[in-house]
């Protein structure tokens, strides 16, 4: 009798040894470039696999801000809650992909080294476990210096005055004499 039953649990066990690895999730993230100044545009995208979703989620974490994560767009508002970036995943291939422009994020964003996280569920860095999650490096420098513009000479600036003074009164004298 107990042959007859440790055939089936062998069985069972097998396969549940095969289904088991199948259903592991896995979720990549790549960054480009790692390296941008304050303002500039990043590219993030990766990978969903295991899993049938339509959104990943994105955080980060750095200096000065809450060790639960942030949203890419507003570092003030921690992640969780509800509250994240999210990139939508192409069901055909489990790719994502999001356009992060630095230059409009909310909050006093400091130069530094910064994590990106992307999870396969809303939660935040506390609480995910090891699998279902991916994290990428992005280093932040000082915005460039915008272009110092080029002041004119006073001279440059009376002659283009009188020359504007100059248009306009012959454009009146022409409305007047029709």
């Amino acid at each position: 009798m107990s042959g007859r039953f440790c055939l089936p649990a062998a069985v069972a066990f097998l396969l549940f040894l095969g289904i088991f690895p199948a259903l592991a999730q896995t979720v990549t993230i790549n960054v480009t470039p790692s390296v941008v100044h304050i303002g500039d545009m990043v590219i993030l995208n990766g990978t969903v696999s295991g899993i049938q979703t339509i959104a990943v989620y994105l955080f980060m974490t750095g200096p000065d801000l809450d060790s639960r994560g942030v949203t890419l767009e507003n570092i003030n508002i921690p992640a969780g809650h509800g509250l994240f970036t999210t990139a939508p995943v192409d069901m055909n291939n489990g790719t994502w992909q999001y356009s992060w422009d630095t230059s409009i994020i909310l909050g006093n964003m400091n130069p530094g080294r910064y994590i990106v996280y992307v999870v396969t569920s809303p939660i935040d860095r506390e609480r995910f476990s090891n699998g279902g999650y991916a994290s990428a490096d992005v280093t932040l420098l000082p915005p460039e210096a915008p272009a110092t513009p080029v002041p004119l000479s006073p001279g440059i600036t009376v002659a283009a005055l009188g020359i504007t003074s100059l248009a306009g009164a012959c454009m009146i004298r022409r409305v007047k004499k029709r």
